[in-house]
């Protein structure tokens, strides 16, 4: 299994069959480097949106396109875009367990809200805001998509027991890294934790030392932008 950080809250994780790209936001992400776009889509099977927001769907509709590949997420706004775009679409819900190519994805709850920006700069309903448990090769990762704590955290260990987690962390909009150790701490057994939705503005926090003092038996990875994790 590999997971490739895309910058923000954008990964590229290969599993089973299945190369995902989640919230992939790729152009004017200032963490992403732009002569490395083909790089990081290349060989992609799905999309995965957490929810509708600009730094999360980012490029999905256009790499959608490009490649043929299948937008998955919330019914809500991947059925609009299927009649609206003309793009291939998984539509499930929370709760709805898919199959991509031997990846079993589950969709779970996430505490945040979700929206595109409509054509006078509104912003428009784009169904619930979701996260996702992915299991495959012996694995369980949790995406935590943009989100606080939430005690439904216990109810995904207990079903899921996911050994990896990919949490925002990022503060603001979501979570801060002293709230998601407690998210951590409290709820999972993680064995590997990787923090997102950071380090892209300076309104976000630059650094996991929080995260990492308060989890030493984890292990915590800092990711880099298009540097594959091999777990």
């Amino acid at each position: 299994m590999n997971i490739t950080w895309l910058g923000h809250s954008g990964f590229r994780i290969e599993i089973e069959g299945a190369v995902l790209l989640v919230d992939p936001w790729l152009t004017g992400n200032p963490m992403f480097p732009a002569d490395r776009r083909a790089e990081a889509i290349a060989g992609a099977t799905h999309i995965l949106l957490t929810h509708g927001h600009g730094d999360h769907t980012g490029d999905s509709l256009t790499i959608a396109k490009e490649m043929g590949l299948p937008l998955v997420g919330i019914y809500d706004l991947i059925s609009w875009w299927q009649a609206k775009e003309g793009v291939q679409g998984i539509g499930f819900n929370k709760g709805g367990t898919i199959n991509l190519n031997g990846a079993k994805v589950t969709m779970v709850n996430a505490c945040h809200s979700s929206s595109v920006t409509g054509p006078d700069g509104a912003p428009i309903y784009a169904g619930h805001e979701s996260g996702f448990m992915i299991a495959g090769e012996g694995h369980t990762i949790y995406i935590s998509g943009d989100t606080d704590v939430m005690a439904d955290m216990g109810v995904f260990q207990a079903l899921h027991a996911p050994d990896i987690g990919i949490l925002s962390a990022g503060g603001h909009f979501t979570m801060d890294m002293k709230r998601a150790a407690y998210a951590a701490k409290t709820f999972f057994a993680f064995k590997t934790l990787i923090p997102c939705h950071y380090r892209t503005f300076p309104l976000l926090e630059q650094n996991a030392d929080v995260l990492k003092a308060a989890l030493p038996g984890v292990d915590v990875i800092e990711p880099q932008v298009l540097q594959a994790i091999h777990i």
